[in-house]
């Protein structure tokens, strides 16, 4: 059977639009983004937000935005593989996705209660009331949630925006750094300390990505995060 040449393609070696392109398309996507990710910062800081508002908010604008990233795909002729969507050897990308989550979510413990401790702010609760699911419904959903969010925020800062973070800056470190600050921004309710270590998160998730030339270990390594977190703890202790 004849081997397609484009077989061997991958994220970063797939042809991208022309710089001017690229630079419109992220203006249009950011434009879109950073705005709620502020809007959400003044909202949680003011109280009242329940979990099942937040969930259904966060559902809805992931998979817009994913949705758009496809069509701008699809306008420009771009395969899907392109934004790291590759179905290779899925079981080891699983397997090192839950091998590098350990190494991340200890770092990430460490690296935030050392901020902490040098003074930097952090959230005043573990979890805040409006990622704590109270119920059975509300517990399928937040499992939802997580499944979600893990798929299309991968696709968002990882696939997509370091994608075109290269073809703009021509520069890989550059475009994975990018890529962790605007992840980082929607984590204002965190405290400084959280937003240093979910930037740093970030940078280890897209270094997972480079080297696998996959969305699927960094899907799971963020999975595993969000569910612990969101769906595991809050179960484990009745809160």
């Amino acid at each position: 059977m004849a081997t397609d040449p484009h077989d061997k393609a991958d994220a970063f070696t797939s042809p991208v639009p022309s710089r001017g392109t690229q630079l419109v398309e992220v203006c249009v996507f950011l434009f879109l983004i950073l705005p709620s990710m502020v809007l959400s910062l003044f909202v949680v800081q003011q109280g009242g937000l329940s979990f099942v508002l937040t969930a259904f908010a966060t559902i809805l604008r992931d998979l817009a935005l994913v949705a758009l990233i496809l069509f701008f795909l699809w306008r420009n002729g771009e395969p899907i593989r392109a934004i790291g969507w590759v179905a290779r050897n899925v079981w080891m990308e699983i397997g090192v996705g839950v091998i590098f989550f350990v190494v991340v979510f200890i770092g990430a413990g460490l690296i935030e209660s050392a901020l902490r401790a040098a003074g930097l702010s952090g959230p005043s609760t573990p979890l805040p009331s409006f990622l704590a699911a109270k119920g059975y419904w509300e517990f399928v959903l937040a499992f939802v949630l997580v499944v979600i969010v893990a798929i299309s925020e991968e696709t968002i800062f990882r696939g997509y925006l370091i994608l075109r973070f290269v073809g703009m800056t021509r520069s890989l470190a550059i475009a994975i750094l990018l890529s962790a600050v605007v992840f980082a921004l929607g984590h204002g309710y965190e405290g400084t300390a959280g937003l240093a270590t979910i930037f740093l998160v970030g940078v280890s998730f897209a270094l997972v990505y480079v080297w696998r030339k996959s969305l699927v270990a960094p899907i799971v390594m963020h999975f595993l995060l969000d569910f612990i977190s969101i769906v595991l703890a809050p179960l484990l202790t009745g809160t």
